[in-house]
């Protein structure tokens, strides 16, 4: 087993250096969850790998999905068969060898809104998603009545269904997901580092030699030799492709995708629900103590970094849940927004929810590989496919993909620890809803949580306003895994910005004293963070007041980024949308 490094301010010290001394075999642009799955691919094919990411790991889009880990129920519709297969195969590897800690299943119920024909053509979709692989390690689908539908979701309105289906997919944190895997990529090898922006590719003739990349933290700015770029930038593709001077072979779009998340008793269910909207399908999915409603799925063409949910967005999503709620839900019920983009292969004039989930993979030049499109959930093909293009560049012998047998950290050892839970629970004197949490999160990197708290109870404590977290988690974010600001702790090490009232406000203070010391914040350095992150609330708040896109993007983007020397890569606005 891998041994993980500790991602902390030393970790990263070391990891610039290395950037300018020595020569990769590949460097991987891009900390999502495909971006960080290349750089596993990499380095566990023995290649010398460097990631850089320009804001925090899963900043983007790679934290700000639907939190599934599946199939694709709806692309069976499409009669993209390939694609289902392959995303419930790389779901079965998620739930049982790569990821068992971190992918669970989660039941979801298909109601049934019409007699006679929906039963059958429902039925005989769900058959084949079960015989494609989806019922290897979650029972296959059950047919319900309606009585007993409304058994298992008592808030579904009567008349709002004839009968139901009920079917399994996988549920994660994506976050975390994604910087496990990152940190998996640098326990086999790779350099990997956060706040750390390509600002130029470098050549010789036409071949991409390396990029320069600057420290967004410092200004700082180094050379980076690499003998083929892999660019994994998503809805950032086409940008990377302008500082390589072409458009590349294909273009992206960027697709908003906003979910809303509420308190779980605001809606009586003992199982998620998937229904059908006129455009697409909507998901209500439990979340911890919250369900997530969503998605959107619109044209984007505003700021990349900070998409914003516009009031519009938030209405359809009540008016969608609302329509099968026998107690319907309110503004006053969201408890918190988010909003992503998907980067879809785009044509010339299609609607982005009938593009295509598929990916992609060019060789637009020596030396620079692009790969775009895809889902979440095939993450670790996207990444074999991108190393297996770059093969042409770095020369002969490299070997093949070995991912599908290499578990994430934290996954070896996790089934025992569960069984184990009660004498765990015991020996940290915490109760065992606690260790399931710590154990969902970390699995047998548990062990460097606690062994962190050790000497000081005090850090078993709950986070202020985030009573779901212990202050451990916390200074765990940034002794291992990488956090630099306090919106990397409250947005994506917790995920306290979008699962309280206050949007982590209320957590602001505490948390930035508590990692002050480790990071080297001085006091005027701990209140600028505090401050920026609810001038960021505060943004996000305004933006879901307003009634369109331009202006919600406009609110959103009157905030800082904590990250102040980012250069914003931001698309040209549509010309149709101009004043």
């Amino acid at each position: 087993m891998a041994t993980p490094p500790r991602m902390d301010p030393s970790y990263r010290a070391k990891a610039w250096t290395r950037l300018g001394q020595r020569e990769f075999d590949v460097l991987v642009i891009g900390g999502g969850v495909t971006g960080s799955g290349a750089a596993l691919d990499a380095a566990t094919r023995g290649l010398s790998v460097a990631l850089v990411e320009q804001r925090d790991f899963a900043s983007g889009t790679s934290s700000r999905s639907s939190k599934l880990m599946h199939g694709g129920v709806r692309y069976l519709e499409q009669m993209d068969f390939q694609l289902v297969r392959e995303a419930l195969k790389e779901r079965e590897l998620a739930l049982t060898r790569l990821a068992p800690h971190l992918v669970k299943p989660v039941p979801i119920l298909y109601p049934l809104s019409h007699r006679g024909w929906e039963r059958p053509y429902v039925t005989a979709g769900l058959t084949l998603y079960d015989t494609m692989g989806g019922a290897r390690s979650v029972p296959g689908h059950k047919q319900l009545s309606r009585n007993g539908a409304l058994r298992l979701v008592p808030a579904l309105r009567k008349d709002a269904l004839t009968g139901a289906l009920l079917y399994y997919d996988g549920q994660m944190d994506d976050a975390r997901h994604t910087l496990t895997v990152a940190r998996t990529a640098a326990a086999y090898g790779a350099t990997v580092l956060n706040s750390a922006q390509v600002v130029e590719l470098t050549r010789a003739g036409e071949r991409i030699t390396g990029a320069v990349v600057e420290d967004i933290e410092t200004g700082a700015r180094t050379t980076v030799k690499a003998s083929v770029v892999v660019n994994c930038t998503g809805v950032w593709t086409d940008a990377i492709q302008t500082l390589a001077g072409g458009r590349g072979r294909f273009n992206v779009r960027a697709s908003k995708g906003v979910h809303i998340v509420i308190a779980r008793d605001r809606i009586n269910s003992e199982v998620g629900l998937i229904l059908r909207t006129e455009t697409s399908v909507l998901f209500v999915l439990p979340w911890g103590t919250h369900w997530i409603i969503g998605t959107t799925d619109t044209d984007w063409t505003f700021d990349l970094a900070h998409p914003a949910a516009s009031q519009a967005d938030i209405d359809y999503l009540l008016e969608q849940v609302n329509s099968v709620l026998t107690h319907p839900v309110t503004h006053a019920d969201i408890q918190g927004v988010y909003a992503g983009l998907r980067p879809l292969l785009s044509g010339e004039d299609e609607q982005t929810s009938q593009l295509s989930r598929e990916h992609a993979v060019a060789r637009p030049q020596p030396g620079l590989i692009s790969i775009a499109g895809g889902k979440y959930t095939t993450y670790r093909v996207m990444a074999a496919d991108a190393i297996d293009a770059a093969r042409e560049d770095i020369g002969p012998g490299v070997a093949d993909s070995v991912t599908e047998h290499i578990p994430l950290l934290g996954a070896d050892g996790y089934p025992a620890l569960m069984n184990q839970i009660d004498r765990l629970s015991r020996k940290v004197d915490l109760p065992v809803w606690r260790l399931t949490h710590l154990l969902g999160r970390y699995g047998s990197l548990v062990d460097e949580v606690f062994e962190l708290a050790e000497g000081d109870p005090t850090l078993y404590e709950a986070v202020p306003g985030a009573e779901e977290y212990l202050k451990v988690e916390i200074l765990y974010g940034v002794t291992h895994e990488g956090a630099l600001h306090l919106d990397d702790l409250l947005a994506r090490r917790t995920r306290a910005s979008i699962e309280t009232l206050s949007r982590g406000v209320d957590s602001a203070q505490a948390v930035a004293e508590l990692v002050a010391p480790v990071l080297g914040w001085d006091e005027a350095r701990t209140a600028m963070e505090v401050q920026l992150y609810a001038q960021r609330v505060m943004a996000e708040l305004e933006s879901q007041q307003m009634s369109d896109d331009r202006e919600a993007n406009a609110e959103r983007t009157s905030a800082r980024d904590a990250r102040l020397n980012i250069t914003a890569m931001v698309p040209d606005p549509d010309p149709e949308l101009s004043d």
